[in-house]
């Protein structure tokens, strides 16, 4: 979901250790190159229908993988299926291997496929690509045939060097070659940033758009990230750079697209919606066009140009396959496919060889909507040979026990305002930094979209069920932000929870997970900031004063200000503590044993009226 910010560190603490291992509906269009937005060529897998005047063409699509080679741990490895019979269903889902063996699949008797993403591929990772800056990931996506992606806000955790490096290739600058012999090569897919310019050149970082073309058939692709990108990762990531209006920004290179004679045409957008339902296969037509989805990508779908024929979303890590029409009324798909590899979307765009656009129709074919990447299909081999080979390189770091827990700690999985996980990573960031000589923090807060996984009893390897190794904690807290202290007034402390509802997060709250001791209630009835009952604010049972000053604990995504928290940034006397996974290990090592293991909390700091 919402963004947080980069692993610098992991880089120093880990490289010594590293060096030692050394859519829907049936609607979509096309497009042809400008200068530096050189067409690409398709990848044409399968055969297919492609005589008379219109050609089915199928665009294949996925989003925020973030890395998830292996299958996801715990409810973070799972997708809801609503039932006839209107009860749910849990299917575990996702993992590359599955993934592969899935699009391959589809894409059978296709001559006119097109496998496309909408951002953060890479970023927020677990520790097997993560310790080798994703590159592990960026070789599976060339595995599966990935024809283009937008970037993500994710992309740019680790800056924009960086980012170039996984479009261009070469060895990480500091790190080196990874493994003996090899020189990482880069994508074989163009990753789009339209909207990501220069600040002083006001060029495109990367290229604007591309087309896909096949036996005369072209379909363009432009790509996006949010706006909000600079609000939802580190300062230090989108250093000189500038993130213009998507609706803008697609609208100006639809334009440039359809000069060149491309009339079909493909959005990739890393901004979302959150539909009425967590089931991904909820149709959210019902009970009309999109009514069933809410969001910055509704808006944004009603103003891109109509010359855009199909939007692939992302950002929200949410399943949809909607129909919202376009400022001239027709019906356009709206798709995004959960993340984290789980499901994929099978759009199918009808290409009218006279007009080279595509036919827009509303009626859905049974082959389009969102799919799951389910774990009874066989895996892929070359994509396990990948993962084991990346694996047995992370291992020593990976495997090493750090704690253990009784049961399922839900973080990322967690469908609640308050998660388990989150008062186990907010208590550990208290205990490390409550020591007068380390901070004197009386409060810890942790924003949710940086908690990136659950933690599960299973074991994810032979290291035996209720063992957390440092890989997985590791996956839980993969940026390496460092903590910081800061004296906030209480007035400011209650600006920090209104904030949660308000401004920017008022659609869609961020509820910030607290460290224990810190209780209030949240009434839903109630709209904006007036959410936060002011009265219910206690510290260990007494009323927070407006007036006195409280130490308080964060990250430093979150003290900068990060995901819509203007608040913290106002803190005084910033001290700088350890790295949020190095305080996550410690509590973990402090507080259970084989003998004496973790439980999951009770998560009943904030009460929710509803």
């Amino acid at each position: 979901m919402h963004a947080t910010p980069p692993r610098k560190r992991l880089a120093r603490r880990l490289t010594a250790s590293a060096a030692a291992l050394v859519a829907t509906a049936g609607v979509l269009a096309t497009a042809a190159p400008a200068g530096a937005a050189a067409a690409s060529s398709g990848h044409g897998h399968g055969h297919g229908h492609g005589h008379g005047r219109t050609v089915d063409v199928q665009l294949l699509s996925f989003n925020d993988l973030h890395g998830n080679l292996e299958p996801p741990q715990g409810s973070s490895g799972t997708v809801t299926e609503t039932q006839a019979d209107g009860t749910t269903k849990v299917i575990p889902a996702g993992g590359v291997e599955y993934l592969a063996s899935s699009l391959r699949t589809a894409r059978k008797g296709h001559e006119y496929s097109i496998t496309a993403a909408a951002g953060d591929m890479i970023g927020a990772s677990p520790l097997m690509t993560g310790l080798f800056h994703d590159e592990p990931t960026i070789e599976a996506l060339n595995k599966l045939k990935l024809d283009v992606t937008s970037v993500g806000n994710h992309e740019f955790d680790e800056g924009r060097a960086e980012l170039t490096r996984m479009q261009r290739g070469g060895c990480h600058p500091k790190e080196g070659c990874f493994e003996k012999g090899k020189k990482f090569r880069g994508a074989d897919f163009p990753y789009l940033a339209a909207n990501v310019t220069d600040e002083k050149t006001g060029k495109p970082i990367l290229k604007p758009y591309t087309v896909w073309e096949h036996k005369g058939v072209k379909v363009g692709f432009i790509g996006v990230t949010t706006k909000d990108t600079p609000n939802v990762v580190t300062a230090e990531g989108v250093k000189g750079l500038k993130f213009a209006d998507e609706v803008e920004t697609i609208n100006k290179y639809a334009k440039e697209l359809d000069r060149q004679g491309v009339k079909s045409i493909v959005a990739l957008i890393h901004e979302g919606g959150m539909p009425a339902s967590g089931a991904y296969n909820y149709d959210c037509d019902t009970p009309g066009a999109g009514a069933g989805v809410s969001g910055a990508i509704v808006d944004i779908a009603k103003k891109v140009t109509p010359k855009v024929d199909a939007l692939v979303t992302g950002h929200t890590h949410q399943a949809y396959a909607c129909t919202i029409p376009d400022p001239s009324g027709a019906p356009r798909t709206v798709t995004s496919a959960a993340s984290f590899g789980r499901l994929y979307t099978d759009t199918t765009l009808t290409y009218d060889r006279r007009t080279k656009d595509i036919v827009r129709t509303t009626v859905k074919s049974p082959r389009t909507g969102n799919h799951v990447v389910d774990r009874t299909q066989p895996k892929a081999a070359d994509m396990t040979a990948l993962i084991d080979r990346w694996k047995k390189l992370a291992a020593p770091i990976a495997d090493k026990p750090v704690g253990y827990i009784t049961a399922d700690i839900n973080g990322r999985g967690s469908e609640a305002y308050e998660k388990p996980l989150g008062d186990v990573i907010t208590d550990a960031q208290l205990e490390a930094l409550a020591p007068a000589d380390k901070g004197g923090a009386q409060i810890a807060f942790m924003n949710p979209g940086g908690i990136r996984s659950d933690l599960a009893f299973k074991a994810s390897g032979n290291e035996g069920d209720g063992v957390v190794t440092y890989g997985e904690a590791f996956t839980v807290q993969p940026f390496t932000n460092m903590m910081q202290t800061k004296d906030l007034t209480g007035a400011q402390l209650l600006a920090v929870l209104q904030q949660q509802v308000s401004g920017p997060n008022t659609d869609q709250p961020k509820i910030l997970q607290i460290s224990k001791g810190l209780t209030y209630t949240l009434d839903l009835t109630k709209k904006g900031a007036d959410r936060v009952v002011v009265s219910s604010v206690k510290l260990n049972g007494t009323a927070i004063d407006p007036a006195k000053t409280y130490r308080v604990a964060g990250n430093e995504f979150l003290m900068g200000g990060g995901d819509g928290f203007p608040a913290f940034k106002e803190g005084t006397n910033k001290r700088v503590g350890a790295s949020d996974l190095d305080v996550f290990n410690a509590y973990l090592a402090a507080h259970s044993s084989k003998a004496a293991p973790l439980a999951p909390p009770a998560a009943d700091r904030i009460a929710v009226v509803k």
